[in-house]
């Protein structure tokens, strides 16, 4: 009889592989299971062979299940949805009262919480936890974001601090987030502000290439340099790689031969409706997705170039000279600056949905786990966590002293490669709606009123003064209309 086991793991795509192998390599013996048997095999093949890990699979639920010491823990990741409610009531027939089961998928967090009460019945505990990273963090430490139960977290800390990635300075990238579906809306949300970060940086490649002429050498000099300094980050850090990578099936670079059409799994679609639903302003994170919607139409625009073309708008690009090295500088500083709109925009959502359920999250102890193994990792997080730390309750990002000061320094090279990029007929959403949030959140006095007196005039809905209190109603139409007489 095989000693059992001190956690299993059960979906091994390649998400689950990897963090079983991580889990293994870590000293925790561990058993998976997969629903097609071959995956298993496959899966305690590699254990031989990185390195003879204590890594155990079964091919039937229930010799998994009782392979596992009491209380028993499983982690699941599998597809969001139906399939992680099959994959549950698979498993949970043979579980008993005080186990556990963590689901490791992009979940909507609803489903989640769902899911806590209905196993909470059967005497089962219940974790939603984001796994950030890809398979490479899966592998060798992702940034993890469990939420739920927190008699469930305790059960695997041990595990989970030390599979997490480790950061020098601040630790394991892993803590209890909170309640519910707070874990998974947290990730979800780190996922919104992965969208519009990397539109941004599809941005500033936009506007180096087209207007400032730089070849994918230069790009990827220009990115690496980029990536010495404040802007050091992992999706930088992966751009200046792929402009450096040659094509393997042609003539020059590899970059230039992937197809303008990109993809999505939801997250990102989910971040933008939770915005709409709590009355919070995310536009660049909005803009991303409307990107990606509009790069789908592929067909489409290549039909509209022609059309535009041939009707004589003329090529904007042609007549430009520009000064190379001040438009790279001036597009690292848009960069950055539009950087901090999304961020602030996507933790204001998470303290909104925070407020809204009572899960009382901490912001800065969010950034700190995102510093290592996920894919918004960078050097910037550490001075979010730090405008945190000098104000807990601090209303914007924007606002942090710090912050303020390095927006103030950057905002005319934001300004330039917004007005080049216009003037060229470069699209900027993402660049440019954040600069529209920080010039609409710096202004006391907004042209709100007439919106307000518009509402009041056709439809009755009252407006406030700035000099007296109370709603007032304005008989606009009579007014007007005895003035016209």
């Amino acid at each position: 009889m095989a000693p059992l086991t001190r956690i299993g793991l059960a979906g091994l795509a390649v998400m689950g592989q990897n963090l079983a192998l991580n889990i293994a390599e870590k000293g925790f013996p561990i058993s998976v299971y997969n629903r097609t048997t071959l995956k298993v095999d496959e899966t305690v093949e590699r254990a031989k062979q990185e390195g003879d890990l204590p890594l155990y699979g079964f091919h039937d639920p229930e010799s998994f299940v009782k392979s596992i010491q009491k209380p028993r823990v499983i982690i699941i990741l599998v597809k969001a949805g139906a399939p992680v409610d099959q994959t549950i009531k698979t498993l949970s027939v043979y579980m008993e009262k005080g186990d556990c089961i963590i689901d490791g998928g992009n979940e909507w967090y609803e489903n989640t919480e769902r899911r806590e009460k209905a196993l909470a019945e059967l005497g089962l505990l219940y974790l939603g936890m984001g796994v950030s990273g890809g398979e490479d963090g899966a592998r060798h430490g992702p940034s993890l974001m469990p939420g739920g139960s927190f008699e469930a977290y305790k059960h695997i800390e041990d595990i989970l601090l030390k599979v997490a990635a480790q950061v020098p300075d601040s630790g394991p990238c892993v803590t209890y987030i909170g309640k519910g579906g707070s874990g998974n809306f947290v990730k979800m949300v780190h996922n919104g502000i992965e969208y519009g970060d990397m539109q941004l940086i599809a941005e500033a490649y936009d506007v180096l290439k087209s207007v400032g002429k730089l070849t994918n050498e230069e790009l990827c000099q220009v990115f690496s340099e980029w990536n010495k300094g404040e802007l050091l980050s992992f999706l930088i850090e992966i751009t200046a790689d792929i402009f450096g990578i040659k094509d393997d099936k042609g003539e020059g670079y590899l970059v230039d031969k992937v197809l303008d059409k990109t993809g999505m799994k939801g997250t990102g679609k989910w971040t933008v409706q939770q915005a709409a639903e709590l009355s919070v302003a995310a536009p660049t994170i909005a803009s991303s997705l409307d990107g990606r919607f509009l790069s789908g139409l592929k067909e489409e625009r290549v039909e509209a170039a022609k059309v535009f073309k041939s009707s004589g708008i003329r090529d904007m690009l042609a007549d430009q000279v520009v000064d190379k090295e001040k438009l790279i500088h001036d597009v690292r500083q848009a960069l950055y600056a539009s950087k901090i709109c999304s961020y602030a925009q996507g933790m204001n959502l998470i303290r909104a949905k925070s407020a809204e359920r009572g899960w009382d999250l901490k912001l800065g102890q969010l950034t700190r786990i995102w510093k290592g193994g996920c894919i918004i990792r960078a050097v910037f997080l550490d001075r979010i966590k730090k405008a945190y730390d000098r104000n807990p309750n601090l209303p914007n990002l924007l606002v942090d002293p710090e912050f303020a000061k390095e927006i103030i320094e950057r905002q005319s090279a934001w300004r330039r490669v917004v007005s080049i990029a216009i003037k060229s007929g470069i699209s900027t959403p993402g660049m440019s709606s954040s600069l529209a949030y920080f010039d609409t959140y710096r202004r006391s006095r907004l042209p709100a009123n007439l919106v307000q007196a518009q509402r009041d005039y056709f439809g009755a809905h009252t407006y406030e003064r700035i000099d007296i209190d109370g709603s007032f109603h304005t008989e606009w139409f009579k007014i007007a209309k005895q003035s016209k007489i």
